[in-house]
């Protein structure tokens, strides 16, 4: 019987190096014709692709498609578009193997037609693995029907520099969080046995998020002990507890190594220590970059060979350096059992998937006839409502329809696309939306050069904004921006067009604002930032923010309406944590809509008039200032805002170098209490029991939050650690037990003599609403655990 090893001993050295390649939509692109088809909203002419022109492109076959769900802007085309390259690459590839198509997940499947979710930073503001459990299910399951194969999703990055643009995309700043909810997520895109037929991608190994100055794609200067202890502790988790089967490699550099370079990243940690047996991907150019950008590599095919003998499996997009491999291996400068093992790793993969005709796959795609389309909307409203975070009230919300004169306001209020971030629906179609307009030299000053399309995700398109409004609303025909949405609740309610979001706006007209909202006694402003790729947003996929602030003329705004005696609610849509101490101190309430998608509208409608209960805790650490970036909850002893027994060194220009709202933080209708009742260990795990009460009378939802603090260890650890956490709901005036069990091993870290384990000693258990707010505490003795 045929199998993989076998395979591989089969194929040609080209045939080889074609299963490590990808091939991109563009590849499949006629330069002699161009396409007329409707994509169904105010169609544009588009790209025509010709998979039938894989053999012309790709004589020996190829691995894998990437950004496969751009070869049909809808479902059911993309879903026969896909089939039919299956069966032309059959054709092509030895063996009949077929192709690994790639796409993304984090808020949904990445198509214009795709289910759309409230991105994953919101996710995390749920703290409720099912939430992201729900947005796995249903965005794998719709990825499944049209051919899909690898979700690169999700992302396990821990963002503690808001600057950096894709804070978005992670679950937040705590290595607890995010393993729980990436656990969930994959869970949801694999199946609990891993036997749906697509499978999830870990990503990006390792310490992106933690670069020079925010700065997408730059140099990471952690530690070693950090990046293990810390970074790797996601990676660690879902490989033991999911299974993870992919893992895709970071762009940055750590101590002057490439990450798509860097062996001991690749292989010492990720395979020998971690435990990871399966398929490692490059993200898109990183291997390109170690010949283009870090200059380590003199060619192409050096720059291959670099990334193969640190671990890496596969180049991606397409075929840029790995086409300079067989000159190299046919010399003896690049042994062929390097390349033999990214094969094995690959088809590993496509066996298991059921795409390679010669093997029996282990999980076989369960046949699909037509692509899943969901019916209604609820899944997203009811995540959307469990992200929705209250962080400031004075007592104003819940608002009561036509009890007051209320006016709402903001560069926000009336606008659909900024609810949405990068790896959305808006933003996929906004990419060929831009790269058209740019080619037909429809948007002024800037051509199609060169310099352009490699660095589209920075280059400012004057104008562009109502275009993508417009194409957003197509998309979404049926959502709501927040004012159509509230004075839906309260046809009372007046909105006024004021303020402006753009970097370059005017200073705001304060008399004109005052009198435009003279009779009202509380104003709704509605501000925030774009997300996303093309266009001109302040925050995605490298757009770094010097200063991490509402733009444009918006806190003047807010500002202005609190000074002129007006009871200020401000709705910040934003998909991370923004510098908004004037905002704060100048509003009666802050409710954060973090990219809820397109229910946002009818969502924050809900919260605002008290139809729902604003269900999030903050997944990130808000600062009161610039300055204090990165600000994160589990900083290390000595060092940070916080320290248990004495004060430490904090901003001599703050009055308060505290955050302005900490992790875990947010607010409901109603008020909690949380006690302990007991805490043990036993069996290598600790124990802990209480109990919350409502001391309300709605009912109402919280998070009890367990941090650790390791009072003896010999290296320096951090002054709190997550270690569990439970989303309780109580009735008003009734009391709800609550349980936890913790593996000690949880608590593992890097001993100066290199082993990982707990060392016997006293930890201290904090039980907090919040990891400021910590209700009760105990001490107990921890027995020394070597891993």
């Amino acid at each position: 019987m045929t199998n993989v090893r076998s395979l591989v001993s089969r194929l040609t050295l080209d045939e080889k190096i074609a299963q490590i390649q990808g091939i991109e939509p563009m590849d499949f692109l006629d330069p002699s014709t161009s396409s007329d088809d409707s994509d169904g909203f105010d169609s544009f002419p588009g790209f025509q692709y010709h998979v039938e022109r894989l053999p012309l492109v790709r004589p020996h076959g190829v691995g894998h498609l990437s950004l496969g769900q751009q070869l049909n802007r809808d479902l059911d085309g993309l879903r026969r578009t896909l089939a039919r390259l299956q069966e032309v690459a059959s054709e092509v590839n030895p063996f009949g193997i077929g192709v690994l198509v790639h796409a993304e997940g984090v808020s949904g499947f990445v198509h214009q037609q795709g289910y759309q979710f409230t991105t994953p930073w919101g996710q995390a503001a749920s703290w409720d693995p099912e939430v992201s459990g729900t947005v796995g299910r249903i965005a794998g399951a719709q990825a499944r029907s049209v051919g899909v194969h690898l979700f690169f999703s999700p992302v396990l990055d821990l963002a503690r520099d808001i600057r950096w643009g894709r804070v978005h995309e992670t679950y937040g700043e705590d290595p607890e969080l995010i393993t729980r909810m990436a656990i969930a997520f994959v869970r949801g895109v694999q199946g609990n046995d891993g036997s749906s037929g697509i499978l999830a991608t870990g990503k990006h190994f390792l310490g992106y998020a933690t670069s020079m100055g925010g700065l997408n794609q730059a140099a990471t200067q952690l530690g070693r002990r950090e990046l293990v202890d810390v970074h790797a502790v996601p990676f660690r988790r879902l490989i033991a507890e999911t299974g993870l089967s992919v893992v895709m490699n970071s762009y940055n550099d750590i101590d002057g190594i490439p990450a798509a370079a860097n062996r001991w990243l690749l292989t010492d940690l990720l395979r020998d220590d971690l435990g990871f047996t399966g398929l490692v991907v490059s993200d898109y150019g990183a291997v390109t970059m170690l010949h283009s950008t870090y200059r380590i590599a003199a060619t192409p095919g050096q720059a291959a060979a670099m990334a193969l003998t640190a671990g890496l499996d596969v180049e991606l997009p397409g075929d840029a350096m790995t086409s300079g491999l067989r000159q190299l291996i046919e010399e003896g400068a690049v042994p062929e059992q390097i390349l033999d093992r990214a094969v094995t790793n690959v088809l590993e993969i496509k066996a298991r998937l059921g795409l390679i005709p010669e093997i029996r796959a282990t999980n076989p795609r369960p046949a699909s006839t037509a692509a899943e389309r969901p019916t209604t909307e609820q899944p997203a409203r009811d995540v959307a409502t469990a992200s929705i975070t209250l962080l400031a009230n004075d007592g104003i919300l819940p608002l009561v329809p036509h009890s007051a004169n209320v006016a709402i306001v903001g560069p926000a209020a009336d606008e659909l696309r900024i609810h949405f971030g990068a790896y959305s629906t808006a933003s996929e179609a906004e990419m060929a939306r831009a790269v058209y307009l740019i080619t037909t030299g429809q948007i002024s000053g800037v051509s199609a050069s060169p310099e352009v399309f490699p660095d589209l995700f920075q280059i400012r398109l004057p104008g562009i904004e109502p275009i993508f409004e417009k194409d957003a609303r197509a998309l979404h025909p049926g959502a709501k921006t927040v004012v159509e949405a509230v004075t839906a609740v309260d046809p009372t309610v007046r909105y006024h067009e004021l303020g402006s979001l753009e970097q370059d706006a005017p200073a705001l007209d304060r008399e004109a604002t005052i009198a435009a909202v003279a009779d009202a006694d509380i104003v709704i402003a509605v501000v925030g930032e774009r997300t996303g790729w093309a266009g001109n947003n302040t925050a995605g996929e490298g757009r770094t923010t010097a200063d991490p602030v509402l733009k444009g003329n918006q806190n003047e705004l807010i500002t202005t309406l609190h000074n002129a005696g007006k009871r200020v609610v401000s709705v910040v849509v934003s998909g991370r944590p923004l510098v908004l101490q004037s905002v704060h101190e100048a509003s009666s309430a802050v409710l954060l809509a973090p990219l809820l998608g397109p229910v946002a509208g009818a969502v924050i409608a809900d919260v605002l008039f008290g139809v729902a209960e604003p269900g999030g805790r903050t997944p990130s650490t808000f600062p009161r200032h610039g300055g204090q970036i990165p600000l994160y909850h589990g900083h290390p002893l000595g060092s940070g805002y916080d320290h248990p027994t004495q004060p430490r060194h904090g901003n001599i220009d703050l009055v308060d170098s505290t955050p302005l709202y900490p992790f875990g933080h947010g607010l409901g209708y109603t008020t909690f209490d949380a006690s302990l009742d007991h805490v043990t260990i036993s069996r290598e795990t600790l124990l802990v029991s209480g109990s919350v009460r409502n001391v309300g009378e709605r009912t109402g939802t919280t998070v009890v939050q367990l941090y650790v603090r390791d009072e003896g260890a010999s290296v320096v650890r951090p002054v709190r650690q997550l270690v569990d956490f439970s989303r309780v709901t109580v009735a008003g005036g009734a009391e709800e037990t609550f349980a936890f069990s913790v593996p000690l091993a949880r608590m593992a870290y890097t001993w100066p003599d290199g082993r990982r384990g707990l060392e016997a000693g006293e930890i201290t258990v904090l039980l907090g609403l919040s990891s400021a707010d910590i209700r009760a505490e105990a001490k107990v003795d921890v027995p020394t655990l070597v891993l």
